[in-house]
């Protein structure tokens, strides 16, 4: 099955979302975040610079555990503003 390419909104949301996540990390590396959150750092990585813009739901909710913040922050810091 091929994935519909992704609309400037979605790569936009997948942006803004590693920037939260990156900076909810400060100085922890990448390594001790992800294999607390049971993924591999290179997929930590490709969410944090956007890579990875619509990661599933549950490698989410593992890294908001991990790094002590709500879904409902990283929601809201996501979502674009209207235009």
């Amino acid at each position: 099955m091929v994935r519909p390419p992704l609309t400037p909104e979605e790569r936009l949301r997948g942006e803004q979302l590693g920037s939260t996540l990156r900076q909810a990390r400060g100085d922890r590396s990448i390594v001790e975040v992800a294999a607390a959150a049971g993924m591999s750092a290179e997929t930590l990585r490709k969410i944090e610079t956007g890579r990875i813009a619509t990661p599933a739901f549950f490698t989410i909710a593992a890294l908001a555990d991990v790094l002590g913040i709500s879904l409902d922050h990283l929601a809201v810091r996501s979502t674009p503003a209207p235009t």
